[in-house]
C-alpha cells in the first residue's frame, strides 16, 4: 500500500489557489502603528481688548458647538497642520474666520497646557494672543461657530467662573500684562491714532490703566522717554488755549 506523505509545512483546510503565471502575489496588509508620541490638540485663543466708552473691555464669543455651546469664551480656533505656515498665520487666519477682520499688531501671551482643559481631548495646548485696539478696528460681526459676539468690561470678565474653559483666567492675565505695559509707556502700536494732545494721550492711558494719572508726572515721564513729537502749524481746541497736536516718535 502506498502511503502519501504531507509536508509539515503545508497549509490545513482549503488549498491557496496557485498563482497565475507571471502574476505578483498581494502583499500583506500591515496594521497601522500609533504614534510613537501623540500630539496635544492645540488651539490658539485671542484676548482682543478696546476702550468702550472710555472703560477698557474684552471681546467675547457666545460659543454655536460643544463643548460649551451658548457659553461665553474668548474667540478662537484649532490650529491646522495643513493650513497654516506659523503659529502668528494659524492666530491671523483664525481672527479671519471668527471675526472677518485682520488684527496685524498681535502679541502673544503666553502658551499652557494640561490634561483637563477641554473635553475633546485628553491633552490641549492653547497659545495665547492679545491685541489692545481702536474700537472701530473690530466690527462686532459674528464668524465661524459664534453665536454672538460682545464687548465685556475686562475686569468683570476675568472675574466671571461662567465663561468656558479656563477663558477668565486668561483674560486676567491679558490684563495684567496689558496695563503693565501702558504704566510703562510701552505703547501698543496700533492702538494710538495718528494724532493726539498730551491730554487725549493721558486718557487713554487712564482708560486702559483703570485710574486717573498726574498730569505732570506724565508728562514727565513722556518727555524722560522721548517717545512723543509735535506736528509742526498743527494744533487742536479753541482759539485761547488751543492744544498742540503730537504723535508718536518714528
Amino acid at each position: 500500500m502506498t502511503t502519501t506523505r504531507t509536508p509539515l509545512n503545508a497549509p490545513r483546510g482549503e488549498p491557496e489557489p496557485a498563482s497565475s503565471p507571471g502574476s505578483t502575489p498581494k502583499p500583506t496588509p500591515t496594521p497601522a502603528s500609533p504614534p510613537l508620541h501623540p500630539m496635544p490638540f492645540t488651539r490658539v485663543e485671542l484676548a482682543v481688548m478696546s476702550l468702550v466708552d472710555g472703560q477698557l473691555q474684552v471681546l467675547l464669543a457666545r460659543r454655536a458647538q460643544a463643548p460649551h455651546a451658548g457659553r461665553w469664551a474668548l474667540p478662537g480656533g484649532v490650529l491646522r497642520i495643513d493650513l497654516d505656515r506659523s503659529l502668528e498665520a494659524a492666530a491671523q487666519r483664525v481672527i479671519g474666520e471668527r471675526l472677518g477682520i485682520a488684527l496685524p499688531f498681535l502679541r502673544q501671551l503666553c502658551a499652557l497646557g494640561g490634561p483637563a482643559r477641554d473635553a475633546r481631548s485628553p491633552w490641549t495646548l492653547s497659545v495665547v494672543y492679545r491685541a489692545l485696539v481702536p474700537l472701530q478696528a473690530v466690527p462686532a460681526t459674528p464668524g465661524k461657530r459664534i453665536e454672538a459676539l460682545a464687548w465685556r468690561p475686562v475686569e468683570e470678565a476675568a472675574a466671571d467662573r461662567t465663561l468656558a474653559f479656563d477663558h477668565a483666567a486668561l483674560v486676567a492675565q491679558a490684563l495684567a500684562a496689558t496695563r503693565e505695559e501702558v504704566q510703562r509707556l510701552s505703547l501698543p502700536a496700533g492702538f494710538l491714532p495718528e494724532h493726539f494732545t498730551l491730554g487725549e494721550l493721558q486718557g487713554l492711558c487712564e482708560g486702559v490703566l483703570g485710574h486717573p494719572l498726574d498730569k505732570s508726572s506724565f508728562r514727565r515721564r513722556l518727555d524722560a522717554r522721548s517717545l512723543v513729537e509735535p506736528v509742526e502749524g498743527l494744533w487742536r481746541g479753541g482759539a485761547n488755549r488751543p492744544a498742540q497736536v503730537y504723535r508718536l516718535k518714528a
